[in-house]
C-alpha cells in the first residue's frame, strides 16, 4: 500500500492544478475573444499582441499565480522536510489555495478592492508556512 500523503502536499499539487487551469483559462480568453489568432497561438509568437479587457486581466491573473506559486511551493517543500507540518501549515495552505482559486474570477471580473484582500489572503497563507518552517 502507499504511504499516506500529507494534505500540505495534496494542496500543493492542488496549487498546481490551479495554475494550469489559469493558463489554459487565459490562452482560450485571449483566443476566442479573437485577440490573439490560433495562427498566432500556433506560431513562433515573434511579435508582440497585446490583449485588453478579460482576457488581459486573466492573463495578468496567471503571471501573478507565477509570481506567488513559487514561494508557496518552497515554503511547503521545507516545512514538510524539516517535519514541521501541522495546524499552521495545514490552515496555511488551505488558505494560499482557496486565495488562489479566488483570485482569478474575481480578477477577471475586475472587483479591484477584494481582488487585493484575497490576494493579501494568500500571502498570508505562506507567511503561515514559513512561520510554521522556523517553530
Amino acid at each position: 500500500m502507499g504511504a499516506v500523503v500529507p494534505v500540505e502536499l495534496k494542496l500543493l499539487v492542488v496549487a498546481v492544478i490551479i495554475g494550469l487551469v489559469q493558463l489554459m483559462w487565459a490562452a482560450a480568453a485571449a483566443t476566442g475573444s479573437g485577440q490573439r489568432e490560433i495562427s498566432w497561438q500556433l506560431g513562433p509568437r515573434d511579435e508582440h499582441r497585446p490583449i485588453m479587457g478579460v482576457a488581459a486581466r486573466l492573463d495578468r491573473a496567471f503571471k501573478n499565480f507565477l509570481e506567488t506559486f513559487p514561494l508557496f511551493a518552497a515554503a511547503v517543500i521545507a516545512a514538510g522536510m524539516a517535519n514541521k507540518y501541522g495546524g499552521l501549515t495545514f490552515y496555511g495552505c488551505g488558505i494560499y489555495v482557496l486565495s488562489r482559486a479566488l483570485f482569478v474570477p474575481i480578477y477577471a471580473t475586475g472587483i479591484a478592492v477584494v481582488r487585493t484582500l484575497v490576494w493579501t489572503a494568500s500571502m498570508v497563507g505562506i507567511f503561515m508556512v514559513i512561520v510554521a518552517f522556523f517553530r
